[in-house]
Parts: C-alpha cells; structure tokens; sequence
C-alpha cells in the first residue's frame, strides 16, 4: 500500500521532445492539414448545401423532401441497390470459383490466367460498356444472345459492372485463399472426410472473411460506378448518374448535394462493416499456418480449366471487341480496318490534347502522391509520442475510401468555387486535378505503405537515435531502399488510377484541362461511339505501357535495393 501511493505521488516523467520530433510532428500536422482541406471541409461545403436553396436560404430539410416525395428520384435507391445486390452475388461467386481454381488446384497457365483476369484495371469503366453496345447493342453482332432484351438498362449495367469489378473482388479471394491453413486439409483427410464435407467445413470458414470483405468491396465499387450506367443505363436511372444529371442536366446543384449525401451512407456503411470483417480477418490467422499445396485430381482440374478459360474468353472478347471497333471505319457496314477514329481533333468532345492531359495528371499524381502517402505513411508508424495526432491522422487517411468519386468531384465544386474561398485560383486547373486524384485513391495507398513499414524492425531507428545518425538519413538510406517495392506498387496504382478515373474529375476540368476519360464521356454523349473506343484503347494501351516500364525498371531497382534479401 506505501509503494503504490509512493508511485502515485510520484511526478510524471514526460519525455524530452527533441529538435527532430517537432520537425517530424510539423511534417505530419502538415499532411493533416492538406487531408482536412482536400476530403472534409468540401465535404462539409456539400453537406451545408443540401440544406440551402438556389439562393444560399437554409431551407432545413427542404430538399431532403423534395427527394424522396419524387417518385423518379426516389426509385433510383431501389434501382442501384437492385443491381448492385444482383452484381455482388454474380461477381463474388465466380471470382470465388475462379481464385480456387488458381490457388488449390493444378491447373496450367495460372500465370496467365490471373492476367487476362487482371485485365479490366487497366481501362475506365465506360469502355466495357461501349464494347457491350458493339456486341448486344441494337446493330451489336451477337444481340440475338439477349433472347429479345435490349442491353439498355439492368442487363447492361450488371453485365459490364460484373466485367468492370472482377479484378477487384478477384484479389481479394486470392489473398484470403493464399493465407488458408493448410493444416486443417491434412486432419480432415485424416479423419476420412469427403471433399464436399471439407469444403463446407474447411474452405468457406477459413475464407469467410475474405468472401464478406469482397462483398463490400464489389458493393461499394458498383453503386458508386458512374461509367457503366451512364453509357447503358438507358431509362434505369440509378444514384450515380442522378447526380451528373441533377449538376449537368438540370444544373440543380442543391438536389445533386441532397442525392450525393443519399449515395454517400451506403458506401459509408459498406466501408465501416468492410474496415470490421477485415480486423477479424487477421485475427483469424496464427503464426504457425501452413501455406495450402495442391494436389492433382484430373476431374476437378479439367472442370477449374473450362471455367477459366470461359471467363478469360469473355475478358478478352470484351477487350477486342472494343479495340476492333475503335478500328472499323463505319460499323457495321464497313469492317474494314482505318485510323481515321483516331483523329480525335476531328471529333465532337474529343481532342489529342485531352490525352496528353491525362498522361501529365497521372504523372503529377504518381510522383506527388507517392512522396506524400509514403511520408504520411512514415511518420504514423514510425515517429515516437504525440499518439492522439497519429491517431487522428491515421482516421484521415481512411476517410477517403468512403467516398465516392462523384461526390468527393461535386465537393470540390462547392468548396474550391465558393466566394471568398483563398483557394479558388486553382478551380479548373490542374493542380485540382491532382489534388482530387491524389485524396481519392489516398487510402490505398497508405494501407500499401504502412503494411510494408510495419515489417520493417523498429530497431533501425532506435540505434539510429542511440548513434545520434539524423532521423531523415536513416528515412532515405535504410527505409526507402527496403520499402522500395511497396513504393513503386504505390506510384503505379496511382498512375493506372489517375489515367482511368473518370467520376472524380467529371467536374472539375475545363476546356484546357480536359482528359482522355471525359472525352470518352463526351465523345459518346456526341454519338461518336467509335472513337470514344479509340481514346478508350489509348488508355488501356498507355497504362499496359507503363505497367511493361515500371516491371522492367522495378527488376533493375530491387535487383540493387532488394540485394540483402538473398541468402
């Protein structure tokens, strides 16, 4: 009892905060505050308003109201839920079929396979969309498959979100089934269970994480989409593309605010059950798990190569097809083969410099984006003290995973173009651009980097501080080098991402920042289908380019940085 209240009546030791913390804390609380003026004061600008009229009155709930009393508005909330349900049971069930038969089966080409699948990452959504137009559209070669549907509406929307967001949820079963205990096989084995017993008892508990985490994930990616529904949405409205109308149509920027705050709680939902699923998922795991091998079984692995291959099949017919269309010189009269769809200067909403727009943001963003998550990333897991700022920060950089593009875009408008706002001068430029690109596919990339921090040993900066060795030598000697593989991944999603996007930009351009992703947009708005193929194909060809650049330097780099790795 003495030494416990000699203890309590003990003074508190606060630890000496040196020179270098408060230059790393500066560092971070400027990071912050680039992340609280880039994701939450536009979205408080969009919140206030919903709540005002045309004329800046709080009006309450006024337009709240007003929404839900329109049965047009008011369906488009069943509508996107519809097809989003619809799509996240097609989607996760054959990624889940298809993951399983590259992880614990013997099929060949796996390699192969996993990068035809890979394949939709690499173009905006609106280019399966318009290949789906080629192939069931009204002059499409194989609408008669449709039995008499047209592709204008639910069909098209769950066909081409299906094709859209199958990397992504692809990914993710192939992490969960990766990280599967290969132990548990073995003693089912041993206690005589049959292989439908054992996948009901062993592989969907030891993936189930994974498989509602994927959910979320494709749910998330599918009611935010713009792309897709806007090109064969037809009459099915859906949230997304009420707010391009809502903005652009009617230039009703209160009701565009009311149904982005609708489409922001189910992707806040999403994102808060897929952030929960994800911290069980690792729990779930022990130190002693045994990688999964697979083992040969002729029937299953003949039926897991069929499968494969029809779905590599549809992948590759969705990807040709809109690369021959943007080839064809007058669809479908004339099939022969011009450039003429190129010419992009020729074309209504569609010009050379839109693409060389795109190639300059998606540069900037890699380059800015990169430097700026991974120092974030850095100075959260590695500096020491000031716990509730790295707290808050950390919170920060989750927020812009919840939401989506188009209204994190329609934020923008209302915060960077409002009266007396200091910032305004870089309204429809491209520093803007980079900015949204950069805090909309901000939480990725942090994750990617702080996973790859928090495997590197804490020790390094201890005895960097014990041998008085400045904190930023050790930044770039030891943690940049051993990270450098994390760091390149970080650039080159950027990169694919920022030469892709399309709702988070659909507002913010102006005629000399126009990008190759809108002019797909404004292109197919102007009934010139086929060249927005052709710009749709010089995206996909850019990024594959860039993707073939950054393997081979990535080779070169880690060949040097990644040496000590080797035994």
């Amino acid at each position: 009892m003495r030494d416990a209240a000699a203890v309590a009546a003990a003074p508190k030791i606060t630890p000496k905060v040196s020179s270098e913390d408060w230059i790393m804390r500066a560092v971070l609380v400027g990071i912050a505050l680039y992340l609280t003026i880039s994701i939450l004061l536009p979205l408080y600008a969009l919140l206030s308003k919903s709540f005002k009229n045309a004329d800046g009155v709080f009006v309450g709930l006024a337009n709240y109201v007003s929404f839900f009393s329109t049965p047009a508005l008011f369906w488009s909330i069943e509508n996107s839920l519809t097809v989003t349900l619809l799509c996240c049971v097609i989607v996760v069930t054959l990624a889940f079929i298809y993951a399983y038969a590259l992880t614990r089966t013997c099929i060949p080409f796996k390699a192969l396979f996993k990068g035809v699948a890979l394949l939709p990452i690499l173009m905006p959504s609106l280019l399966p969309a318009i290949a789906l137009v080629y192939l069931f559209g009204n002059q499409g070669i194989i609408k008669d498959w449709l039995f008499g549907y047209e592709i204008y509406g639910p069909i098209g929307i769950v066909m081409g979100e299906c094709f859209y967001v199958f990397p992504h949820v692809l990914t993710i079963m192939l992490i969960a089934m990766a990280n599967s205990d290969a132990r548990l096989y073995e003693a089912s084995d041993a206690l005589g269970a049959s292989k439908i017993k054992t996948f009901f008892t062993v592989t969907l508990p030891s993936v189930r994480y994974g498989v509602v985490s994927a959910f979320f994930v494709c749910f998330t990616l599918v009611i935010t989409d713009f792309g897709v529904p806007k090109v064969v949405g037809g009459k099915y409205n859906v949230l997304a593309t009420d707010i391009y109308k809502q903005v652009v149509g009617r230039q009703d920027f209160e009701m565009g605010a009311v149904v982005s705050m609708v489409l922001l709680l189910p992707a806040l939902f999403a994102f808060a059950a897929d952030r929960i699923v994800q911290r069980r998922q690792v729990a779930l795991l022990s130190a002693r798990a045994v990688p999964f091998q697979p083992k040969k079984n002729n029937a299953m692995d003949m039926t897991m190569l069929a499968f494969c291959c029809l779905i590599g099949l549809i992948m590759v017919s969705i990807l040709g097809m809109a690369c021959f269309a943007s080839f064809a010189k007058f669809w479908p009269y004339d099939l022969t083969l011009s450039l003429k769809h190129y010419n992009f200067d020729l074309m209504d909403g569609g010009s050379w410099s839109a693409y060389w727009n795109s190639l300059e943001l998606a540069a900037w963003t890699a380059v800015i984006g990169t430097a700026m998550v991974f120092t974030g990333a850095y100075l959260v897991e590695k500096s020491k003290g000031f716990h509730s700022g790295r707290t808050a920060m950390q919170l920060l950089c989750m927020i812009p995973m919840a939401v989506p593009g188009l209204v994190l875009g329609l934020a923008y408008v209302f915060f960077f173009n409002a009266p007396g706002n200091p910032l305004g001068f870089i309204y429809h430029t491209m520093p803007i651009l980079v900015i949204c690109t950069v805090t909309h596919f901000y939480t990725v990339s942090h994750l990617t980097a702080v996973t790859a921090l928090k495997q590197l040993d804490g020790e390094f900066e201890s005895v960097s501080q014990s041998l008085k060795v400045p904190f930023y030598k050790t930044f770039f000697r030891i943690t940049v080098p051993v990270c450098m593989p994390a760091i390149l991944d970080i650039s080159m999603y950027l990169f694919v991402n920022a030469m892709t996007t399309v709702s988070a930009v659909v507002f913010l351009y102006s005629p000399d920042t126009a990008l190759a992703s809108v002019a797909i947009l404004n292109m197919d708005d102007a009934g010139d289908v086929a060249p927005a193929a052709a710009m749709g194909m010089m995206i996909v060809g850019t990024a594959a380019a860039v993707r073939l650049v950054h393997a081979g330097l990535t080779r070169g780099i880690l060949s040097r940085t990644q040496a000590w790795r080797k035994r």
